[in-house]
């Protein structure tokens, strides 16, 4: 399958720079799967297609100010990191810029000498393995020195770096925002249960696929990044009983459905279980966990639009984002939303 198969004319002005005010305020395009129609309604529509009996799953990772500028220990230049997940203890794996000044054994300073990283290895794809040193606690360091690190298509500056963090954000780790889920508020997610819909937690931190694009023409060929995930025995037995039951499981984003599609037997059980994930879902894949997908739009060309033509079709999904274009959705972490039913 030609990676020019997932392709699509999008204008740039769709490309949405900054959120709503109000978080449930986006559009809501619903695709059936089945028939390949689709519908345009409000987000808070959503109430209209989760059933008592349905379970809706959500990642809960929370977004690091990943994103630190320092300097070069012994010439002074100008370096970048961006934190894609710890390995162990003070060592991260980590996108530099510019890479190649990074040499095994060079260090860089943040914050006139508060957290110092060496360089210890080369990673992944060309990413830098760093070693921090510091005093205190690393993470209220990083609170401090570091930013969020908003994906390279958003040119805006963010005022509110809430608003790049799902509002049942727990488990820190990620590079980026797991941004389906930045349309819910508290008070939806009430309604939603005051329905009957069970909601369930899981985690996935999403990290350097996020920001590496498919280089190859043969989708096949493509390597997909490890993530951490973590699924506990609460939402394994939520999960199983909403399975027995004839119930529905629908994933808000593409993470989520990565984490459950990963863990999920043949059988179509769930038992605890956390460890690293390079599942690549694409066209021809079957799904054993998932029964429907909430999710953004997404870029040309990427893995994340091949998760969506994977439940829903090739043809039906571009044909969605044609429409979403048409009618002027707002694309990508901060814009609207679809449903694929």
């Amino acid at each position: 399958m030609n990676i020019e198969d997932f392709n699509f004319a999008l204008p740039e002005e769709l490309i949405a720079q900054i959120p709503l005010e109000d978080r449930t305020s986006s559009r809501l395009l619903v695709l059936d799967k089945e028939s390949g129609d689709f519908s345009h309604r409000s987000f808070l529509g959503i109430l209209d297609y989760l059933h008592e009996g349905d379970c809706l799953v959500l990642n809960d990772t929370k977004v690091l100010p990943a994103r630190l500028i320092g300097v070069k220990e012994g010439t002074g230049a100008a370096i970048e990191l961006l934190l894609l997940k710890q390995l162990e203890g003070d060592q991260w794996e980590t996108l530099v810029k510019p890479a190649k000044r990074l040499k095994v054994g060079t260090a860089v300073v943040f914050g006139e000498g508060l957290l110092r990283a060496t360089c210890v290895g080369i990673g992944e794809q060309g990413s830098r393995i760093m070693e921090f040193s510091y005093s205190g606690i690393f993470y209220e360091l990083l609170d401090e020195l570091g930013d969020m690190p908003l994906p390279p298509y958003i040119k805006e500056k963010l005022d509110d770096q809430d608003r790049y963090q799902t509002v049942f954000a727990k488990e820190r780790g990620s590079a980026a925002a797991p941004t389906a889920g930045l349309h819910f508020t508290k008070e939806l997610l009430d309604q939603l249960r005051q329905k009957g819909v069970e909601i369930a937690f899981i985690t996935l931190h999403v990290g350097l696929g996020t920001f590496r694009p498919v280089s190859v023409d043969s989708i096949e060929e493509h390597d997909m990044h490890r993530e951490f995930y973590r699924l506990n025995d609460e939402t394994a037995q939520k999960l199983n009983a909403v399975k027995a039951s004839g119930g529905r499981i629908i994933t808000v984003g593409t993470t989520s459905t990565r984490t459950l599609e990963t863990i999920v037997d043949n059988q179509g059980k769930f038992q605890p279980a956390s460890g690293w994930t390079d599942i690549f879902i694409y066209p021809g894949y079957t799904f054993k966990a998932v029964d429907a997908l909430l999710t953004n739009f997404h870029l040309p060309k990427s893995t994340l639009i091949m998760l969506v033509s994977a439940m829903a079709g090739r043809e039906a999904t571009l044909a969605a984002y044609e429409e979403a274009v048409k009618e002027r959705y707002r694309f990508f972490s901060f814009g609207d939303a679809m449903l694929i039913k």
